[in-house]
């Protein structure tokens, strides 16, 4: 009796010598050196797309990982549930040391060239790699919704714990923030020179440290929308991580800004999507969303530290034109 990877495995034209469980996906030594089978959450029409975009993007230089396909020329094999896996390239490496300058300046770089080589591999965009609920104006104006409704639960209890006393202390600098923002991109035309294919998971995470160097990894939810929200997800992820140093903000910039060069318009955009309070309307939601007769202490702790980051935050976004 197979085990279901090996099950899936049996599809592939490839000879499997070792399979090793991960997080969430299996690597597998084979006679074609490192794989991963990994799970992919889209149609097989949009993944047999993705891969013919990384198929382009190697040909033209940039290091990608390349999808294998199976005896029937598909991109995609299910399990008995029926949800979908592909076979990939294993990239060996480290993730990028949230505080070392040499390594997420780098990751800018390769996210730079990412948005460089994919920008003209792709003539024609199909629909379903338009995904609405990525457009930044739809996706923050919910998380705004979110967190009014997060308010209105707190204003009604009678007796508040310690993380509803901190929100509530909070709230109105930090709605402000969410309702500014929203209104800026509500407001924004749309701008088709800002527009390309994102990575759509682009964090530290997602940053290989390799021996040919810093590789961006993992491309199943590619999409076709804002470039900046890459750069933003990025940034964000790096100076959180960083007390939102100045130096460390202006220090990626730079580095994207030496392959790619931001138009006005992306600076704009980068802005108003970093004044979004996107930390604290992600803790105050995994709150609302938790068993609220006992508070977490991690919950309590990361609220307190956002609060105590955002005079930094503040600055960082104070200053961010003049180093862009």
């Amino acid at each position: 009796m197979y085990y279901q990877p090996e099950a899936m495995l049996e599809q592939y034209d490839i000879e499997i010598k070792q399979i090793t469980k991960g997080r969430g996906v299996f690597c597998c030594e084979t006679d074609q050196g490192k794989k991963v089978l990994a799970p992919f959450r889209g149609s097989a029409e949009r993944a047999k797309f993705v891969r013919e975009i990384l198929c382009s993007m190697q040909e033209k230089g940039y290091p990608v990982e390349q999808v294998s396909l199976t005896k029937d020329g598909q991109c995609v094999v299910t399990d008995e549930s029926g949800m979908r896996f592909w076979l990939k390239d294993l990239v060996e490496g480290n993730e990028c040391q949230t505080g070392r300058e040499k390594d997420v300046a780098a990751g800018a770089q390769a996210l730079a060239g990412f948005h460089c080589c994919v920008s003209s591999c792709v003539t024609e965009i199909p629909d379903f790699m338009k995904n609405t609920k990525n457009e930044p104006a739809v996706l923050y104006y919910r998380h705004y919704r979110e967190l009014i409704l997060v308010k209105n639960f707190v204003q009604s209890r009678k007796t508040r714990n310690e993380f509803e006393r901190s929100f509530w202390e909070q709230y109105t600098h930090y709605i402000a923030q969410a309702k500014e923002a929203v209104g800026m991109l509500q407001e924004r035309k749309d701008q088709g020179r800002t527009r390309g294919f994102c990575h759509g998971d682009c964090n530290q995470h997602n940053m290989l440290r390799t021996a040919q160097g810093v590789r961006l990894v993992n491309y199943e939810n590619l999409f076709y929308g804002e470039q900046m929200v890459d750069l933003a997800n990025y940034l964000r992820k790096i100076l959180e991580k960083n007390s939102w140093s100045t130096d460390m903000g202006k220090h990626i910039l730079e580095a994207y800004e030496k392959q790619r060069k931001l138009c006005k318009e992306e600076k704009q955009l980068l802005h108003v999507l970093l004044l979004f309070p996107e930390k604290f309307w992600k803790v105050s939601n995994h709150y609302s969303n938790s068993h609220k007769a006992w508070v977490s202490g991690r919950d309590i702790e990361k609220l307190n530290r956002l609060i105590a980051a955002e005079p930094a935050r503040e600055h960082f976004l104070e200053n961010l034109f003049s180093f862009l």
